[in-house]
């Protein structure tokens, strides 16, 4: 599970510093799919930092020797080995991951569809991928037909799935949110009561800084370089976070350009295609990290209008930023709208 976006920054020290008399904040950090974890948090005061380091490493380690389709030996990749018609049983984080991702599907007409696995491949963002090449009709054709949610099978009773031959799962667009939300309840069971985790950009916010001010964090301009956020003219819009989530899907960092055409990294499952519409990035603010993380997959692949409407409907916080022209503008939902206003 490789996913090198980072679309939305922490802006936590660059926005407002802590006041002397506040608790400490500290940082921990570390490494997992394919990019950084950062925690931003204020430890109890018998807390050891050395012991939440290790805490949280181990739950991000547990959702990549789950659900990561980089790792050969994951459950995932079990799964997508298995012979036709075997029932493979699931760990429990996975099965709910899947559980979530096939409800999203049904809701969303297979916009987001974690069978997607054979189409990533083909067009070389994936870990069987050919390499950056645009495959032929007959390629993409065979690949479609490996893809369907509906083709999958859910045994709750026994946390089990039926591998209906040939699926092969691909999780990236709600793993990493719900790794996001894995750290959390791991930090709310050890007493945590403030913190920020960021994984990569998916971030999930608990209480406040130390000096009573919700987290702040920052929706950058797409753009700018990964990590290279240093000033406010690099930044879209600033958002207070305050026991809730929030993620971004972008276009701009992930893709490969032949005879040019771009080619994002985002596969429409129904069509075999990277999805051709205007949408830069879309960053959604959600309860969870796993819900917002797939919510903007799915309207990545939506497009702007379907995508928006889509978002309405369910009260859903989108800002959606659009290529326009030689810059970008933005929309956004009635509820982000309200998250922003002055």
């Amino acid at each position: 599970m490789r996913i090198p976006l980072r679309p939305v920054l922490l802006l936590a020290l660059l926005l407002c510093g802590g006041c002397a008399s506040a608790p400490p904040l500290a940082m921990l950090e570390g490494q997992t799919m394919g990019t950084t974890w950062q925690v931003k948090l204020v430890a109890p005061r018998d807390a050891s930092l050395d012991a939440l380091q290790a805490g949280i490493q181990g739950e991000v380690d547990r959702v990549v020797a789950q659900m990561s389709q980089w790792e050969a030996d994951s459950d995932l990749g079990r799964f997508n080995r298995a012979a036709a018609g075997t029932w493979q049983e699931l760990p429990p984080e996975f099965f709910t991951v899947l559980q979530h991702a096939l409800a999203l599907a049904a809701d969303t007409g297979g916009a987001f569809d974690p069978t997607v696995g054979p189409l990533v491949d083909l067009w070389g963002f994936g870990p069987g991928g050919p390499g950056f090449v645009v495959p032929d009709e007959a390629a993409i054709e065979a690949a479609r037909a490996r893809v369907g949610w509906a083709r999958l099978q859910l045994d709750p009773e026994r946390r089990r799935v039926l591998q209906p031959g040939g699926v092969e799962l691909d999780l990236s667009g709600i793993a990493k949110g719900f790794g996001t939300d894995q750290v959390a309840r791991y930090l709310d069971a050890a007493g945590v009561r403030a913190y920020l985790v960021d994984i990569s950009g998916e971030l999930r916010a608990r209480g406040k800084r130390p000096d009573g001010t919700p987290w702040q964090v920052a929706v950058e301009k797409p753009g700018t370089a990964a990590g290279e956020v240093a000033n406010l003219d690099q930044v879209e819009r600033v958002i207070a976070l305050e026991d809730c989530a929030i993620a971004t899907s972008g276009d701009y960092r992930h893709y490969f350009a032949a005879d040019g055409e771009v080619y994002s990294h985002h596969i429409d499952p129904r069509t075999g295609r990277p999805v051709p519409h205007r949408i830069a990035s879309v960053t959604t603010v959600a309860r969870d990290t796993m819900s917002a993380d797939s919510a903007g997959t799915a309207i990545m692949v939506l497009g702007p209008e379907r995508g928006l409407e889509w978002a309405r409907q369910r009260e859903l916080a989108v800002l959606l930023i659009l290529h326009d022209g030689e810059g970008f503008s933005e929309r956004m939902s009635p509820a982000f709208a309200e998250l922003v206003a002055p």
